[in-house]
């Protein structure tokens, strides 16, 4: 009986251990992929170029996955080592908190939650198995952790704050700002209240939708195609006199109509390709896209397949200059969606690749230094609460 007992302890232990150790990181490696290949060839041109550029990206979700942050991992697409590696100055770190089974661009209902078992077997507090909203504060939590952990790492809630990692990068080029944003307002849980849940956690972005229909309104991926709720409505009022960025990537058209409709703020499309280059659902009409811009929005371009039809260095470049024939230079930065369960053919550390093959489909200098960067931290700089 005793070794019958001790066999079923141990049997019990190594089942523990892989479910709450081996499987996460196995998880992760399956589903941020970076595919593999070769050192990319680069001109010395670009290599000059990229080691002067402030990197900045509008979409990761980093913060879905427990690899350790501080170290080059061997797995996803993104963490310190490596962002800092492809000259990162500005990371927006999305907060993923329901994800349907079954997850699809055309057509997914509410009625399921895939990151319910994934907060099970990584580990995080059981106050985030049940509760969307604590899933979010979480993430804000293990992001400011970071920050407390990393001295030039820097949580930025307000302009001042990006203002001082920016100068700190003239002496420190390692100094770096991660902004945070949910990927959908479902966190939210329908209760007004928790808008100054999230402000108060350090969100400064948030998307209103993801691959459902919310509280808020109709998703690109929903069932519905609707516009905005009331309680949607009420949102989006709440967030403009907080300072709240509005990101309309997941939103359905009838959303991003509704949005433009009642607010002067200039709204994000953090993660997408343009429609007209690349025909998908995912990827919102081009009129849309062109009315986001002239209210002074932003277009994070992806990395993507799905977006950008090639999700080669070119292609993605050749996304990247789609968008600027659509919208205009100033309005087209980086949206890569690293770590967002999807592949790619570089990752953080590689952003060089993408320097070298802009400039070689005829971007200037100066033009790769906007898209690359510059257009966002202007972007937060002139749209962050000032302190």
């Amino acid at each position: 009986m005793r070794i019958f007992l001790a066999v079923c302890v141990a049997l019990l232990l190594a089942a523990a251990g892989f479910i709450f150790f081996i499987l996460p990181a196995r998880i992760d490696a399956d589903m941020n992929v970076v595919t593999p290949h070769e050192p990319y060839a680069l001109s010395d041109e670009a290599v000059s170029l990229h080691d002067t550029l402030r990197v900045a990206d509008l979409h990761s979700d980093m913060l879905l996955w427990m690899r350790d942050p501080t170290r080059w991992n061997d797995r996803g697409h993104t963490d310190l080592p490596r962002l800092r590696a492809g000259g990162v100055a500005l990371q927006v770190f999305s907060s993923v908190t329901k994800t349907p089974s079954g997850q699809n661009y055309d057509s997914n209902t509410a009625d399921s939650d895939d990151i319910t078992a994934l907060a099970i077997v990584q580990r995080w507090p059981m106050r985030t198995w049940d509760s969307i909203l604590e899933r979010a504060v979480y993430h804000a939590d293990r992001l400011n952790r970071l920050a407390d952990r990393d001295n030039s790492f820097t949580v930025v809630r307000t302009r001042a704050d990006l203002e001082a990692v920016l100068a700190a990068r003239e002496t420190d080029p390692t100094a770096m700002a991660g902004l945070l944003e949910t990927e959908g307002a479902h966190p939210l849980e329908g209760q007004i209240g928790n808008v100054d849940v999230l402000w108060d956690a350090g969100y400064r972005m948030l998307g209103l939708q993801h691959f459902f229909d919310n509280e808020l309104g109709g998703s690109l991926h929903g069932v519905s195609e609707a516009g905005l709720t009331d309680f949607g409505r009420e949102v989006i009022r709440r967030m403009d006199e907080r300072g709240l960025i509005i990101d309309v990537a997941h939103s359905s058209p009838q959303v991003v109509e509704d949005v433009l409709a009642m607010t002067d703020s200039p709204l994000v499309v953090s993660h997408t390709g343009v429609h007209g280059h690349c025909e998908v659902k995912r990827n919102i009409p081009d009129a849309l896209m062109q009315r986001i811009a002239a209210g002074g929005g932003l277009i994070g371009i992806g990395f993507w397949a799905d977006v950008t039809c090639d999700d080669s260095p070119e292609g993605v470049a050749a996304a990247i200059m789609a968008a600027i024939d659509l919208v205009g230079i100033d309005h087209v930065a980086l949206g890569s969606d690293y770590d967002g369960t999807v592949t790619t053919t570089f990752d953080a550390s590689e952003y060089a690749v993408l320097t070298d093959r802009l400039l070689a489909a005829g971007l200037s200098a100066d033009e790769v230094r906007q898209v690359m960067g510059e257009n966002t931290i202007r972007f937060f700089l002139e749209n962050l609460p000032a302190e």
